[in-house]
């Protein structure tokens, strides 16, 4: 097997898909790319057997010679590309040995693959639902939900994505029980209802590859019950859908809250965080008390007798309240809010607080995004 390959083109492509490469020692092979070369394309493919990621290279010379397949150490090669950015490469590979040859200008490289007889296949998804996205939604959908998506493998349905479509709209929700964020667009609708539970990892591989997009690109979804698959430009991602039932999360957000805070989002944001550090470090608790048109945020930590306050201006409706919140799951919230002002629905102090982007006269959109964060109990 022959062929030369851009350098920078190379490296662009296998550090976006190298994060999908794991150290597993109970299946080595998986520390390897399999390079599979058909005709004048190649195609570079790294899994984790949940999930597999391809991305294909239209190379102008390239000659198989008998080999079509192999498997080359992930980590090595890629360390070695990502120092070309601006030349070709040239690789020459033994079918006898796998041994693998790199010239680039004055320097050759050597080391060694392994045969791809044992890499895994591509699951391939039966009777499939289609769908096309645009990569915008797709990007929007992923970076304002996956941050909230629990880490206890004990409940792994809520370790995921959860994606709903009916022909109304399209929803996204990520939760881990202490926070809640649910992303919708009306813009969009499929005439299928379904539901299913996506993986963290390859939808953050996703975004990544698709932010380096300047134009708008149609990306394919097509899914089953047990698997989705992604396809746009020259990629192809596919990974196992999560299985189990998703919590019913509407019945987990508050309908009536009469108790309606109006804020700047910057200073809200940086007076958490500034009172925060004298919150107790072990449950991180801020309390917000709300009367009139002020806002005071406080913290205290009796063991070490430290304590902050702050007064802040703000536009509050609703009864004299005060709530407890755990500053990093609030910090989370505020970080992911794009507006300058934002909205705090509450209740009561033992129900979940609601935060929505707010803008003043703002014409109605097809995009909607709420955002739960669950109080915790005041000490006295």
């Amino acid at each position: 097997m022959k062929f030369i390959v851009h350098g920078g083109t190379l490296s662009r492509s296998l550090q976006s898909i190298f994060s999908v490469v794991t150290t597993n020692n109970a299946v080595p092979i998986l520390e390897n790319f399999l390079f599979n070369l058909e005709d004048k394309t190649l195609t570079i493919t790294a899994s984790d057997l949940e999930t597999t990621v391809s991305v294909k290279l239209e190379l102008n010379d390239a000659d198989a010679d008998g080999l079509t397949k192999i498997a080359v150490p992930a980590k090595m090669l890629l360390e070695i590309v990502k120092t070309f950015s601006n030349v070709p490469l040239t690789f020459v590979i033994d079918e006898e040995n796998y041994a693998i040859e790199i010239t680039s200008g004055e320097g050759k490289y050597k080391l060694t693959g392994v045969s791809a007889d044992e890499y895994p296949k591509v699951n391939t998804i039966e009777d499939p639902s289609q769908v096309v996205l645009p990569s915008s939604l797709l990007v929007n959908a992923i970076s304002k939900t996956v941050f909230a998506a629990g880490i206890d493998e004990l409940r792994p349905q809520m370790t995921g994505v959860f994606c709903e479509q009916n022909d109304e709209s399209i929803t996204f929700v990520a939760t881990d029980a202490h926070k809640l964020v649910r992303y919708r667009r009306t813009d969009f609708s499929n005439d299928q209802t379904s539901s299913f539970i996506l993986p963290k990892k390859p939808l953050n591989l996703m975004k990544n590859i698709l932010m380096t997009y300047k134009d708008e690109v149609d990306v394919m979804m097509e899914y089953n019950i047990t698997n989705v698959s992604f396809t746009f430009e020259n990629y192809l991602v596919v990974c196992r859908l999560i299985e189990g039932k998703y919590p019913n999360y509407d019945a987990a957000i508050p309908k009536e809250n009469p108790n309606k805070l109006i804020i700047e989002r910057s200073a809200l944001l940086n007076s958490v965080k500034r009172v925060s550090l004298f919150a107790n470090q072990s449950t991180h608790q801020v309390r917000l008390k709300l009367s009139g048109n002020e806002l005071i945020i406080s913290a205290e930590d009796i063991d070490f007798s430290n304590a902050a306050k702050e007064r802040l201006a703000c536009n509050y409706t609703g009864e004299e309240l005060e709530i407890g919140f755990n500053a990093k799951y609030l910090l989370e919230m505020l970080n992911n809010v794009e507006t300058e002002n934002l909205t705090l629905e509450m209740s009561q102090p033992n129900r979940a607080g609601i935060i929505f982007p707010y803008e003043e006269n703002a014409e109605p959109t097809s995009e909607s995004i709420l955002m739960l964060v669950m109080p915790v109990m005041l000490a006295n």
